[in-house]
């Protein structure tokens, strides 16, 4: 039995998904991403999951992906398993946080870009290696990239393929925050406790606004669910009240 996996927990309102594979410093492997949009379709599925956390076990976010079958990848292009794994995470209807230490290189950096928010331990060291190896990064890749730390930013990770630490990685914009490796855990535990306590309403629209995918007609049907679901009525009734709101907007089913 292989110990390179993807498990899953849920506490409450936070899934965490954590990268598995200790002898290849968590390196994704074709299996780990195929089953990554499975895992992903069955929390979306759960209503009580409003937060999703992505990271590595051991003190290792993930070193890329297995290129053990390099033929299968030259084939693929653009549409690789890696790439659909990478599309559905960015795709996924709640938040979502990269809790990275150590490293986050090659197609783990692929999903720590994916996600909505990247935290980072001190010690978390980022890269983009195909020039090191010949190949041409994912065009979706490399334009989520693009639009994260900006083109001469992107550039330079791509052309060099050189590491770069979490300070670095801060100025440029691929990370949030840098946290001493000891406090990660309790920030990200705290920021998504915040997230869940949101509307989830807000929360939601925010992100496939900000994402680029509400339309006319889909920002018409948000103000719309504002207006009709009383979330706002809410809102304001708590602040007035100094107590804490009892936000109740569920998703209705996928369109």
């Amino acid at each position: 039995m292989s110990d390179a996996e993807l498990t899953v927990t849920v506490d409450g309102p936070v899934a965490t998904v954590v990268i598995r594979n200790p002898a290849r410093r968590n390196a994704m492997t074709p299996a780990m991403w195929r089953q990554l949009p499975v895992l992903l379709d069955g929390l979306e599925a759960d209503p009580a999951v409003r937060v999703l956390v992505l990271t590595g076990a051991g003190g290792t976010f993930c070193a890329g992906a297995d290129l053990g079958d390099l033929d299968e990848l030259l084939a693929a292009g653009d549409g690789s398993i890696a790439v659909a794994a990478e599309e559905r995470l960015a795709a996924f209807g709640r938040p979502t946080v990269a809790a990275i230490e150590g490293a986050c290189v090659g197609g783990g950096c692929q999903l720590a870009v994916a996600c909505d928010l990247r935290l980072a331990a001190a010690d978390a060291r980022f890269g983009v290696p195909p020039a090191r190896l010949g190949l041409v990064y994912p065009a979706p890749t490399t334009r989520r990239l693009a639009g994260l730390v900006g083109p001469s930013a992107a550039k330079h990770l791509l052309f060099t393929g050189e590491l770069v630490d979490a300070e670095r990685a801060l100025r440029i914009g691929l990370v949030d925050e840098v946290l001493p490796a000891d406090a990660l855990a309790d920030r990200v535990a705290a920021l998504t406790t915040a997230i869940a306590e949101r509307s989830r309403l807000t929360v939601t629209a925010a992100k496939e606004i900000v994402d680029g995918r509400a339309d006319a007609d889909r920002l018409a049907w948000w103000h719309a669910q504002v207006r009709d679901s009383g979330e706002a009525r809410e809102g304001v009734s708590a602040i007035n009240e100094r107590r804490a709101p009892r936000f109740g907007w569920t998703p209705p089913a996928a369109r």
